[in-house]
C-alpha cells in the first residue's frame, strides 16, 4: 500500500507539472530557457561546482514561478472579486519571481563572462573592420522593411505605424544593439545594449500597442539585419 502511495504522490507531482505548464506561458518560457542554458553548459567546459551553482539557480526560478502560480490560483479560488490584500500577495510573490529570475541572468553573465569573449572575437573580428556608413544602410533598410511589412499586413484598423505585423520600434532597437555590439570590444556594453533594447520591446507589450509575438519579429528583422549588411556587405 505504501508503494502504491508513493507511486501515486509521484504521479501527482508530475502531474502538477504539467498543469502548471499549461497554465503559465512564463514558466513555459522559464522551462525553455532552462533546457537551452543547461544544453548550452556543457560547450563551456563547467566545473562540478559551476554547474551546480548554475543548475540550482535555474531550478529556483522554476519553483517559484510554481509557487507564484499556485499563490494566484488559491486566491483566485477564494475570491473573485478585487481585494487590496489579494493583490499585494499576488505582487509579492511575482516579484520573488522577478528577483530571483534577475539573479539568474547575473549568475549566467558572471559564469560564462571569459568563454564568451574568445568566442566573441573570433565571430565579430571581420564585421567590426567594415566601413561605419553601413551602420546607416542597415537602419535604413530596417525602416523600409518595416514599412513593407506594415503595408502589407495591414489589418484595416488604426494607423499603419500602430501596431502592426511588426514592430518598427523593436526592429531599430535591436539592430542599434546589434550594430553597437559588432563595434564594441566590451561584452558589458554589448550585454547592456541589448538589455535595453529588450526594454523599448517590452514598453510596446505593455502599452498593448504590439503583442508579444510581433515584438519578437521586430527584433529578429533588426538583428538579421544588422548581421547580413556587416557579413555580406562588409
Amino acid at each position: 500500500m505504501k508503494v502504491k502511495e508513493l507511486i501515486d504522490s509521484f504521479n501527482y507531482a508530475v502531474s502538477g507539472i504539467m498543469t502548471a505548464m499549461k497554465l503559465e506561458k512564463s514558466l513555459r518560457i522559464h522551462y525553455i530557457a532552462a533546457i537551452a542554458v543547461i544544453s548550452l553548459s556543457t560547450l563551456f567546459n563547467l566545473t562540478r561546482v559551476e554547474f551546480m551553482i548554475l543548475l540550482l539557480t535555474v531550478v529556483l526560478v522554476v519553483v517559484l514561478e510554481m509557487i507564484n502560480t499556485a499563490i494566484e490560483k488559491t486566491i483566485d479560488m477564494i475570491t473573485r472579486e478585487y481585494h487590496p490584500l489579494a493583490r499585494v500577495i499576488k505582487d509579492v510573490s511575482a516579484g520573488a519571481v522577478l528577483i530571483a529570475t534577475f539573479n539568474a541572468v547575473i549568475v549566467g553573465y558572471l559564469m560564462f563572462f571569459e568563454r564568451l569573449n574568445p568566442f566573441k572575437e573570433l565571430v565579430l573580428l571581420k564585421i567590426r573592420n567594415s566601413p561605419i556608413h553601413l551602420t546607416f544602410v542597415a537602419l535604413i533598410l530596417v525602416a523600409l522593411l518595416t514599412v513593407g511589412l506594415k503595408s502589407k499586413f495591414y489589418k484595416g484598423h488604426g494607423t499603419h505605424f500602430q501596431g502592426g505585423v511588426v514592430s518598427g520600434h523593436s526592429a531599430v532597437a535591436f539592430c542599434i544593439a546589434t550594430i553597437v555590439s559588432i563595434l564594441s570590444e566590451n561584452l558589458l556594453i554589448i550585454t547592456l545594449v541589448f538589455g535595453l533594447a529588450f526594454l523599448v520591446a517590452e514598453s510596446r507589450v505593455e502599452g498593448k500597442i504590439h503583442s508579444a509575438m510581433e515584438t519578437i519579429v521586430g527584433g529578429i528583422l533588426g538583428i538579421l539585419v544588422g548581421i547580413l549588411i556587416f557579413q555580406i556587405v562588409g
